[in-house]
């Protein structure tokens, strides 16, 4: 049993808890750090990037349909599956197996079974967009210099950096980044706004919108938390930091090429409203 004394300076008993609680103390200021880094890597994005913060058109709404309906389902029959290979943490790999169900077969929790693909398409079409439009529309070579960009960023490097560009634009949906209306709805959040003005929609016809920010809040909070503490284990908070901005690059690369594509559409077509 230990006594007074045992918890006087110099004491052994003593100099090891003093250094845990360093230790302990110590991780909670780096999984902190983490977060600021990566944080303000997501508020810069989100400041910057001319999809978010000009104003929506009917081009640029329909170019996001056929691009990112091909984009989700690239990302989460390839590549996220690729960072669950890489993964050794069990309850990371099913969470990512999780949200990849969600976008590519069936999403009960947040919509309506619907795959998250298939409710985009559908949201396309209530835009005024022909089916076959959308279902056989090519990636544009922006998009595809994106997904070769993500290939190496997410599948042959370690894991947790692979996590890191599964979450960070997700990131973005949450309230509280970029500025206006973005920072305080989040990007799909202000996006369900803009659409529904642009083009008379429903709620019920906005739920690609409403279930993401539903479901990417659940999905980012986790992955923001897990990537941080792992980062902090793993001794690598700045390769972490790093991940994300180079992901958010390629995101706003993609995401401009959108903007390009579909300000040409607007052009060609004659096409002038739009929604700030």
């Amino acid at each position: 049993m230990s006594g007074p004394n045992d918890l006087m300076p110099g004491n052994e008993l003593n100099d090891n808890c003093t250094e845990i609680f360093q230790q302990e103390g110590t991780k909670k200021m780096s999984t902190k750090s983490v977060i600021a880094g990566i944080d303000k890597a997501v508020d810069n994005f989100s400041k910057q990037n001319r999809m978010l913060n000009e104003p929506m058109t009917k081009g640029r709404a329909y170019m996001f349909v056929m691009q990112h309906r091909l984009n989700t389902r690239q990302r989460n029959s390839v590549l996220k599956l690729r960072v669950a290979t890489n993964t050794p943490v069990w309850d990371v790999k099913m969470d990512i197996l999780e949200a990849c169900v969600e976008e590519l077969v069936s999403d009960v929790e947040h919509g309506d079974g619907r795959p998250h693909w298939k409710v985009l398409e559908d949201l396309g079409v209530d835009c005024g967009m022909k089916r076959a439009q959308i279902t056989k529309a090519t990636p544009l070579p922006s998009t595809r210099v994106a997904w070769r960009a993500w290939d190496g960023l997410m599948s042959n490097r370690h894991w947790l950096l692979g996590m890191m560009a599964n979450t960070c634009a997700e990131r973005a949906n949450i309230p509280g980044y970029g500025k206006g209306e973005v920072r305080k709805k989040g990007w799909f959040g202000n996006e369900n706004r803009r659409w529904g003005k642009l083009f008379g929609l429903t709620e019920e016809q906005r739920l690609f919108f409403g279930m993401h920010s539903e479901a990417d809040i659940k999905h980012s909070d986790l992955g923001w938390k897990t990537v941080a503490d792992h980062a902090v284990k793993l001794h690598m908070e700045d390769e972490v930091v790093d991940a994300c901005e180079e992901n958010l690059f390629v995101w706003d690369y993609y995401l401009n090429g959108i903007a390009d594509a579909g300000d040409a559409l607007n052009k060609k077509m004659g096409w002038r409203q739009s929604v700030k």
